[in-house]
């Protein structure tokens, strides 16, 4: 190895190094922004409607309804990480709820009791759905170099279609009674498919931040070139994280069939949009290059708590539509200006004497 190349691979490895300690040193303030906002929240309509949202029924469907828009967000992070985005996710969690559905009445109506003891089976077969329409992903965007928004564009159109043709445009109904059971379950209060969010949330965050994926993740949406010249696999790298962002939007259709015993394709059509909020929202790059698990998590309790907070208030969907974008724009403005030049600079000009200053009565 030549003199040259040594201090051009010293000089990359030094780049990546101090890109991840900012990634880090962002995502830490991140999340302490959204722990602000998500207590200022709850304060808010605590004290507006105390006798609505602090009722334990509200809160329980706050828990209830929160883990599957934050399980897509949390996919959506690991796509936007790489400097991509993966539009199918909705779709991918709808293909899986619709195949366990169909699969589960097909057999129900042969032998119920059969069709019961096959319920992990055919969790295992919607979570396979989901592997094998990320592998598609990671296919197209990894080995074919399609751009990742105009590929998971035209696998959601795919996916959809899939589900329309499947279903005949109608809403499946049924589902293992022991994935019912457990989508009902709570312990000590706290519902079973909340838990799940934050033991996945937890298991994405640990491979993110302690182990060789994770910072490869981050240094691809950081640095693809020097990723490349570090000895980092792009192709087998992106391939992993859209195979991974199928798995959990598997994962959400799995709790989709859980908290309600349906399927249909047009399920969730505005969770597309709301989960790139959340993951911005939350401190994820949208150039990619870094993200953090907890932020994501933060901001979808945020959301969970206006939309459940404008409920109690008796305010219409719009209004909260309004409101979503509020939040981005204000959190964006903030993360945006240098408060600390602007205090600076404000100080300067108050220390700065009066060019006419007033002239002595005597």
């Amino acid at each position: 190895m030549s003199p040259t190349q040594s201090l051009r691979e010293a000089n990359d490895r030094l780049d990546i190094q101090v890109r991840t300690l900012l990634a880090r040193i962002g995502a830490n303030r991140s999340v302490g922004r959204m722990l602000l906002v998500v207590l200022a929240a709850f304060t808010v309509f605590a004290l507006l409607r105390p006798g609505v949202f602090l009722t334990g029924l509200n809160l329980q469907n706050m828990a209830l309804a929160v883990p599957e828009i934050g399980l897509l967000a949390v996919a959506m992070m690991i796509a936007m990480l790489t400097g991509g985005i993966d539009l199918s996710l909705v779709s991918i969690a709808n293909l899986t709820a619709i195949t366990i559905s169909s699969t589960y009445s097909m057999l129900a109506a042969q032998d119920p009791a059969r069709a019961e003891q096959a319920g992990p089976g055919l969790v295992l077969l919607g979570l396979c759905v989901g592997l094998a329409a990320g592998a598609v992903n990671g296919l197209l965007i990894a080995h074919l170099g399609i751009t990742p928004i105009l590929a998971t564009l035209g696998t959601m159109q795919i996916f959809n279609g899939l589900a329309v043709v499947w279903t005949g445009g109608k809403t499946l109904y049924g589902s293992p009674a022991s994935l019912t059971a457990f989508g009902q379950t709570a312990i000590a209060g706290v519902p079973m498919l909340f838990i799940v969010l934050v033991v996945v949330t937890l298991g994405v965050g640990f491979i993110l931040t302690r182990t060789p994926l994770g910072l490869s993740l981050e240094l691809q949406g950081a640095n693809p070139e020097a990723a490349r010249f570090s000895g980092i696999r792009s192709r087998r790298l992106l391939m992993r994280s859209y195979v991974l962002t199928g798995l959990l939007g598997a994962v959400a259709g799995v709790v989709f069939l859980a908290r309600n015993p349906t399927a249909s394709a047009d399920y969730g059509a505005s969770y597309t949009l709301l989960v790139i909020v959340i993951a911005v929202l939350g401190g994820t790059n949208p150039a990619g290059g870094y993200a953090t698990v907890t932020g994501v998590f933060l901001a979808s309790m945020v959301l969970q708590i206006v939309q459940s907070g404008f409920t109690a208030m008796r305010l219409s969907t719009f209004q909260y539509s309004i409101a979503q974008g509020v939040i981005l724009i204000t959190v964006m403005v903030i993360d945006q200006v240098d408060w600390k030049t602007l205090l600076t600079r404000h100080r300067r000009t108050a220390q700065v004497p009066s060019a006419h200053p007033q002239e002595n009565p005597q």
